[in-house]
């Protein structure tokens, strides 16, 4: 064990099977006065976009939805713009939908159900024609949600249980609301920031979990026992460029977006890996395919820099003499 500055959170590096970095810092409850451990759950933020990603795949492998095909025909009363969207752009963010920040008001303390907010965002003209360009749309992934709800006839919280995270043994995994104990709360600059409702929408950031849950999961899907292997080819694929989202000077570079992935540079090293960011949390979940290393960065401060902390492990994440 040692200390990582600036880390306020759990932190696991895994060579293979094996452990070669844990680090835990800081407060998980500074009222309760727990501190974060690793069993401590964190809001893994768009890091969720993977399984979300995963479970519409399950359905594909299934016959039961389609990537090329329009959306509307499993979605009733899908909104006239969207009507010739597919699965497979909004997985890759090439829908011409935006961000949240496209919805002029959106209060992230405020935001109504994810019906209610699809509702809305329904009026947003598209940024772009479908098909044609990259832009990052959680709301794509809020209609992924949709799609697999209508399609499977479950909530999608049962439906990830169900089909991926209970056969996969990813008991301190859930989705949705925050789990009843052992979670840690967000904070922002030193104050605790609650936002259950807007965290909690489906399909975009709404999973709580743990360093080793998502490690394990990272290796389960490596494995080929989440998705088929065909599946999990097309999901981390070089797909659409992307390139500069996460900046060129930093230690995590995206190039390209697959499903639920991003593909790009680690410390200059290929990577697949997903950041994310919600309101008191930043969580970073990455491997590392030459070295077969997987690095799990989970935080409840929004005030981490992540990137300052990558720095710091660098040396773990390459091999030794």
């Amino acid at each position: 064990m040692q200390d990582i500055d600036g880390l306020n959170g759990s932190l696991l590096v895994k060579r293979g099977s094996a452990t070669v970095l844990q680090v835990s810092n800081g407060a998980a409850d500074t009222e309760a006065g727990t501190v974060c451990t690793p069993d401590t759950r964190f809001q893994i933020a768009s890091v969720s976009k993977q399984f979300t990603a995963a479970a519409a795949m399950l359905l594909v492998e299934e016959g039961a939805l389609a990537l090329g095909a329009p959306i509307a025909e499993w979605l009733p009363g899908c909104p006239r713009r969207w009507r010739q969207l597919t699965l497979h752009q909004l997985l890759t963010h090439t829908s011409g939908l935006g961000h949240w920040w496209e919805l002029t008001g959106f209060d992230l303390t405020r935001p109504g159900t994810a019906e209610e907010f699809l509702g809305l965002f329904a009026e947003v003209p598209l940024r772009t024609p479908p098909g044609t360009t990259w832009h990052y749309s959680s709301p794509g992934y809020l209609l992924v949600a949709q799609l697999i709800e209508q399609v499977s006839g479950r909530r999608y919280a049962d439906f990830l249980d169900e089909r991926i995270l209970l056969p996969l043994g990813m008991e301190a995994t859930c989705a949705g609301a925050p789990p009843p104990g052992g979670a840690a709360h967000g904070y922002q600059r030193g104050r605790r920031i609650d936002v259950e409702a807007f965290a909690a929408m489906p399909g975009a950031g709404d999973i709580w979990s743990t360093v080793g849950d998502l490690a394990r999961y990272t290796s389960a899907f490596n494995a080929d026992r989440v998705v088929s292997p065909s599946s999990r080819e097309a999901m981390t694929a070089a797909g659409v460029p992307a390139a500069g989202d996460a900046g060129a000077d930093g230690p995590v570079v995206i190039d390209r977006y697959g499903y639920g992935y991003c593909l790009g540079t680690l410390a200059g090293r290929p990577a697949r890996f997903h950041p994310g960011d919600n309101p008191g949390y930043h969580a970073l979940l990455a491997w590392l395919p030459e070295l077969d290393v997987t690095l799990v960065i989970l935080s409840n401060d929004e005030d981490a820099n992540v990137d300052d902390v990558l720095r710091q492990i660098l040396p773990a994440l390459t091999p030794g003499p």
